[in-house]
């Protein structure tokens, strides 16, 4: 039962850090390129500020990952602990991508945000194409740790 539950409540937490790269992927990035820059910067920051809270540091992008480790030690030995174990390497893929190349690109831009002046700068140094290729590899990696854990939880 503890298994079960601790399965369960990782496959939540992927699902919920999976949505929000596919919604940075499909509405917000799309909507910030067609923008000004000083929109775009300002824009930015303020949802790259608000991101940064212990809900979804918890239920979410470091949730997700520890979930599956307990999950992970719940099942050894069991059916699903192989997909466990591979959605947990996608996990951790996921934020290495997360921490190499989109936090140095955030950081970058929120230093400039509030700068009126530095805007063309500003998201210059967030490099949109790069960052939005990297976040579609986040989302593949998200999703695709998903559907490993949806898989495992089907055999428990």
């Amino acid at each position: 039962m503890v298994a079960r539950l601790l399965l369960l409540a990782a496959t939540v937490s992927a699902g919920l850090v999976a949505g929000v790269y596919l919604f940075y992927a499909h509405t917000v990035m799309p909507a910030l390129r067609a923008t000004d820059d000083r929109t775009a910067v300002t824009s930015y920051a303020l949802l790259d500020r608000r991101i940064v809270n212990p809900w979804f540091l918890t239920s979410s992008f470091l949730g997700a990952p520890a979930l599956a480790v307990a999950a992970l030690v719940a099942t050894w030995g069991d059916p699903p602990a192989p997909w466990v174990a591979a959605a947990l390497v996608l996990h951790v893929l996921t934020t290495v991508v997360t921490a190499t190349v989109h936090l140095p690109r955030n950081n970058r831009l929120t230093a400039l945000a509030d700068d009126p002046a530095a805007a063309a700068e500003a998201r210059a140094a967030l490099d949109e194409p790069t960052w939005t290729r990297w976040n579609l590899v986040r989302v593949a990696t998200s999703t695709s740790a998903l559907a490993l854990l949806g898989w495992a939880l089907t055999l428990t």
